[in-house]
């Protein structure tokens, strides 16, 4: 784009990214694409050439933590990063545009014939699959088999693709999929910080507004507690993912998986307390708490149930 990054800044895309995810609220997949393409949000890291905006991750971090705070149904983070990685690709200027979605499939292979923990492939038309070499490969999801796994949303289930007679769009090389794989750990970590966020601050208004025995929830000390302690896993979350997109001392890129297990723990236990401190309200489907606890759940399964903190520990031991 004509005016330089620098003198642009992530924060600024925060208040214009929460307008647009909340004008989709309730449209079509396809509606939704057009609106988000409108906002700049698809091809926020796109190639210009793509039609994007040829930002960094940095600008994508605001808009996946407003996905998460308003959790949206669509696979944003991972539509994201496919624009960018296909970049100078036609398939690439079609997600820049909002005339495609595209989803990921974080396990499995296309060697393997199977890959899983695609994020609502059912309304995508193109998928992103490892292909077992280092790489990954666009696939076109109409040439997988797709079957749902309903086992923790059965709304919005993750599904499980047959990979046999996939085709094949474009391809990812090994080295720019290792990237991709980096930024989607620090996007998705934003974007459960996110639902984490929104659930905390629900809580907070409920319990100030809640009243028993003549005073509000809130000036009940356990209580107090109990939201100091979620506010604290809230701002910890916040600050390790803020991190990673600083170099380290040695102005290296920050490893993010263990920030990103972190991010899901911490997420996991305040939607749970705030669901504890809503008491019956919280299981009721007219609040979306119990939602946010199962897009928290489907990342974390994804990734292999804190996966990326063992790996992360398994290669300091090595190095030392």
């Amino acid at each position: 784009m004509s005016t330089p990054e620098l003198e642009l800044r992530p924060e600024e895309f925060a208040g214009a990214t929460a307008d647009a995810i909340a004008a989709v609220a309730g449209l079509g997949p396809r509606e939704a694409a057009a609106a988000l393409a409108e906002a700049g949000l698809l091809g926020v890291c796109g190639a210009e050439d793509d039609g994007g905006l040829g930002l960094g991750v940095a600008f994508a971090l605001p808009i996946a933590i407003e996905a998460g705070r308003q959790q949206l149904p669509f696979p944003l983070v991972e539509h994201i990063l496919t624009a960018r990685a296909l970049a100078g690709a036609p398939e690439a200027a079609a997600l820049c545009g909002g005339e495609r979605w595209a989803t990921w499939a974080f396990q499995g292979s296309l060697a393997d014939g199977l890959a899983g923990h695609a994020r609502e492939a059912e309304v995508c038309d193109w998928v992103l699959v490892p292909d077992g070499d280092g790489g990954a490969a666009l696939c076109e999801r109409d040439s997988l088999t797709v079957r749902r796994d309903e086992a923790l949303d059965p709304e919005h289930p993750q599904c499980w693709l047959e990979c046999g007679d996939a085709r094949v769009l474009a391809r990812v090389a090994p080295d720019d999929f290792a990237v991709l794989q980096h930024d989607a750990r620090i996007l998705v970590a934003g974007f459960v910080h996110g639902v984490a966020d929104s659930a905390l601050a629900r809580t907070a208004d409920y319990l100030s507004t809640r009243v028993q025995f003549g005073r509000p929830l809130s000036a009940k000390q356990a209580v107090r507690h109990l939201l100091a302690r979620m506010c604290l896993a809230r701002e910890a979350t916040g600050a390790s993912v803020r991190r990673l997109l600083a170099p380290d001392e040695f102005g290296a890129r920050r490893d993010a998986r263990a920030a990103l297990s972190h991010a899901i723990a911490q997420a996991a236990f305040v939607v749970e307390k705030a669901i504890h401190l809503h008491g019956g309200m919280g299981f009721t489907w007219e609040l979306p708490l119990h939602r946010g606890l199962r897009e928290v759940r489907k990342l974390d399964a994804a990734f292999g149930a804190g996966a990326p903190a063992r790996e992360a520990a398994r290669d300091f031991i090595a190095s030392a």
